[in-house]
């Protein structure tokens, strides 16, 4: 069972890193000024997201079950 969380654990990490990625792709896509923002400044990320919520719907809303498959791999692991 822990072998098995912690495949989970590292497929999750991954689909989140990808996602993340396309979150910063999306910003810099915008412009490089929202691309340095959303990497450097605190917040700027969340707001991005939620002020262009038609673009970045779908890459965060992943990210964030991927994060919800990374606690549960976490918690089979121990």
């Amino acid at each position: 069972m822990e072998f098995i969380g912690v495949i989970l654990l590292v497929i999750a990490s991954i689909m989140c890193i990808i996602y993340s990625i396309k979150l910063i792709i999306i910003a810099f896509q915008e412009s490089v000024l929202w691309g340095l923002l959303y990497l450097f400044l605190p917040f700027a990320n969340l707001y991005f997201i939620i002020t262009r919520w038609a673009e970045c719907s779908s890459p965060f809303l992943r990210s964030l079950i991927a994060v919800a498959f990374m606690i549960v791999g976490a918690l089979m692991a121990s």
